[in-house]
Parts: C-alpha cells; structure tokens; sequence
C-alpha cells in the first residue's frame, strides 16, 4: 500500500547500497531495492551483517526515517527522514555527546565502509555528527576481497579534501582508540574508532580542481600493526623507502604500534584475542593544493607473508596510482564528485585520470545521482597539447540541496 501512496526510486542488487541510501538521505527521496544477492546461494541471501550494521547507523543519525525489510531481507524500502546528528538524550546518552555504535563479529568489512558515507551525511546535519564505533567486528586497517581503505588513509587522503569545499578540517576529528586487522578468515576486528565531525554548513562550496596535478613534493605514510612484534613496522618502512627515496626526497613513515585486541569468546566464556596482523598506508601530496594520491596494503588474515613484501608492493601501488593520473585518487573519487553534486546551483570542475573516471564504481555513482534528479555529467578530454595524460575534465552541476535541518533552522 506504501507504494501506491509514495513515489519510489527502485533499485536493483546490493551494489551501491551505501552510496544509494546516502544519496536518498541528502535528497530526501525514497527508494526500494529489490533482489538484494537473491540469485547468489539458498545460504547467503539478502542483507548482509555490515549493510544490516549500516541500516542501525544511518537509523541511529536520523529522525524520522522509515525502513520497511522483506522477510528474506532481499528487499528493502527506504523513507528517508532529517540528519539531525548526535542528541543528547536521544540518541547519545543525556551525559555524554557521542552515538555508541556496535559492529558484530561477523563483520567483513573495513570501518572505512561505515565513516566514508557518514561524513558525507555529516556537514548536512542539524548538530554535531559525533559517533563512536566498538565492538568485536570493527576493522582499522584495509581488507582483502572488499577493497575497504584504512582508517589512516581515509583521515590522511579523504577528510582533508572537504576544506576544498569551505567545510573546515580542523573541525573534524578522526580518533583512533584501538587498532585492529581482520580476523580469521577476514572476519573481526575488535578496534574502536570515534569521529568527530562539527563542520557543518548550508551549502557545499563549488570546486574547481581541474589544474595540472602537479609534482610529487612528499609522501607521508602510517605503519601499524596488532599483536605482532613492532619490528615489522620497521621493516615495512624500509622497504618502502628503499622504493620511494630515489624518486622524492621527503618521505616520512610513523610507526604504530598496538597489542592485539580482546573480545568476548561465546564458545569459552573469556576472551580471546583477534584482529592480528600488520599493514603499510601511503598518501602523496603534491605541489598543487588539495592533491592526494594514496595506497593501502595490509598482510592477509592467513599470514604467510613478510613486512618487507607488504612495505614493497605499497610503495609500487602508490607509483601506480600516481600514474593514474587526475587530480583525485579512486579512495576519494566518489566523495568529491558527491559533494560537488550536492553543492550550490552552479558548475564545479574535476580532472580525473582515464582508470579512475572508467571504474565501475565511478560510472554507477554517475547513474545512481542522474536517477536522483542530478545533472549529467560533462566530459571533455584535457585539451593541452603539452599534457599527454590523457586526463579528462568532469564538469559537475549542484543540485543546490543543502544542508535543509540548517534551513528549517
């Protein structure tokens, strides 16, 4: 009956299911997916445990919405409501000013999955977005299989990106409590993140970005590992730099490290120890401003590999992202093309690199906000004779949606 009386977006598989539920979210229109992995297996069909976890976020940061689930969880309808952020006695206990959210262990996916779209939602939002991410499936690091980026890489390559667009990042804080690797099996973590966005505004800024990418003039980087000897940062970082030294002179590697994590064991009672292993995140910045290229390796839940080989082919996939060209990276593709989307009434300009405009990622992003009610985008090839990247031009009109709690305001 829901349907005859409102007009839904329909969508298909599970695909995109973040990108979509945030973009219903900041245009205030509803949407259904239907056949949600209903062809994969009789075991694994509908949601999965991180979308059902989103589902619980995105509830927990909004007032009002509306989420209708069929019993096979292979379909789900979608009624958006305010982003109101973190409330004291509401949805944030009456003493404190953080949203407690817990991931299960039968998580998969890296806590980049949940943070990337929350900030996204977070400078449209009526209050401070202050949540705080624990429990025994939380993953700091990046994974294997789902492309998830770490949390160093998202505070260092994707958060500053937002003060192209007027929205301060000194007002947004990234804290990392206790670090994690996947599990066994790539399933667990055990960390705890908590992030602190209070920049919120009315109206996102128009972004030109579609300069030459300029030089590479540093590389900075984070080496971590969890429950395993702290030697191993050591010789990741070497190895990178014996890659990288030759070719920028300043690079600079911080090493953390954090003992391996305890959670709950159902099966004995006591805890066990879980989200074990090391990784390497490298981001650089070049001469122009609000240019970042950033690589992200971690050492398979299974092991049987060595620091040296993490701290190698990092170093080697940051080269190769670098060759991509663009002005922006694929971690960060899909959140600046966003809020470009979402700002003001005007045409804003990103150059990208001909891989990172032809991922699928990229081109459903571009379907996903036509259907929305977005712009088409324009694209053009970079019409220098001198530059032989290939790169092409984005051209990108807002849709002027704003921050609307700030209107009602």
């Amino acid at each position: 009956m829901a349907d005859q009386k409102t007009q839904f977006l329909r969508f298909k598989g599970h695909r995109g299911f973040t990108q979509r539920l945030v973009l219903s979210t900041l245009t205030g229109k509803p949407i259904i997916i239907d056949e949600i992995r209903s062809g994969i297996s009789s075991t694994q069909t509908g949601l999965a445990p991180h979308e059902v976890s989103f589902i619980r976020l995105l509830e927990s940061v909004t007032n009002g919405s509306l989420f209708d689930l069929s019993r096979t969880s292979t379909r789900l309808a979608y009624q958006p409501g305010l982003i109101t952020g973190t409330v004291p006695g509401v949805n944030a206990s009456a003493a404190g000013d953080v949203i407690e959210h817990t991931i299960e262990e039968k998580n998969t996916r890296g806590i980049s999955y949940f943070l990337i779209p929350l900030a996204l939602l977070a400078p449209f939002s009526k209050a401070h977005m202050n949540v705080r991410f624990s429990g025994p499936g939380v993953i700091t690091s990046a994974t294997h299989g789902t492309g998830d980026i770490s949390v160093d890489t998202f505070r260092t390559a994707v958060l500053p990106l937002y003060g192209l667009f007027g929205i301060p990042p000194a007002r947004i804080e990234l804290r990392v409590l206790s670090r994690s690797c996947p599990g066994p099996h790539g399933v667990g973590g055990g960390g705890v993140v908590e992030m602190r966005f209070a920049s919120q505004v009315r109206l996102p800024k128009t972004l030109h970005l579609n300069r030459r990418p300029g030089r590479i003039r540093r590389i900075r980087g984070v080496a971590y590992c969890t429950g395993v000897s702290a030697s191993h940062n050591a010789r990741m970082i070497s190895a990178a730099r014996g890659i990288l030294n030759p070719l920028v002179s300043d690079v600079h590697v911080a090493a953390q490290y954090d003992p391996a994590p305890l959670v709950g064991d159902n099966k004995t009672g006591g805890k066990k120890k879980i989200g074990i292993g090391f990784g390497l995140s490298l981001v650089a910045e070049s001469s122009a401003d609000g240019v970042l290229y950033a690589a992200d390796v971690v050492a398979p839940p299974g092991g049987m590999v060595v620091p040296e080989d993490i701290g190698t082919q990092c170093a080697y996939q940051l080269l190769e992202v670098i060759t991509q060209g663009g002005c922006v990276s694929a971690a960060s593709a899909s959140t600046v093309l966003t809020l470009m989307a979402m700002g003001s009434e005007d045409v804003g300009r990103l150059r990208l690199g001909r891989e990172v405009l032809g991922r699928e990622e990229t081109i459903k992003l571009a379907r996903d906000l036509k259907t929305f009610g977005a712009s088409s985008w324009g694209i053009r090839e970079v019409d220098d004779e001198a530059d032989e990247t290939g790169d092409f031009i984005i051209s990108v009109k807002g849709t002027g949606v704003g921050n609307v709690g700030r209107k009602v305001a």
